[in-house]
């Protein structure tokens, strides 16, 4: 069973930037697709970005689609969100997410069987 730790979240302006990370362990990170979605106040949980086991295929929510970029680095068990152009529509807390079955890469949360703590993102408009 892998764990996850989430770590980048803070507060920024309009228009600024953040890197947000996730950290695994406890098992083979190489072999999970990985997500990140986000939750703001009163809202659903929502997709945001997927990237596969091997990093190269990418899946992204229109909403942050050319601001954002997933990535992963497996020889270090870690994955990232590098979010660009930020907006105040994109305060939320943000989570990682792990997805253990042999299957395309998706933005179905249900697919997914592990999660973070999740890390608040603040956009000060």
């Amino acid at each position: 069973q892998v764990q996850l730790v989430e770590s980048g979240g803070g507060l920024v302006q309009a228009g600024g930037s953040l890197r947000l990370s996730c950290a695994a362990s406890g098992g083979t990170f190489s072999n999970y697709n990985m997500g990140w979605f986000r939750q703001a106040p009163g809202m659903e949980r929502e997709f945001v970005s997927a990237i596969s086991r091997n990093g190269r295929n990418t899946l992204y929510a229109d909403s942050v689609k050319g601001r954002f970029t997933i990535s992963r680095d497996n020889a270090k068990n870690t994955m990232y969100l590098q979010m660009n152009s930020l907006k105040p529509e994109d305060t939320a807390v943000y989570y990682c997410a792990a997805a253990a079955k042999a299957m395309p890469i998706t933005n179905t949360r249900s697919q997914y069987d592990y999660w973070g703590q999740g890390t608040q993102v603040t956009v000060s408009s």
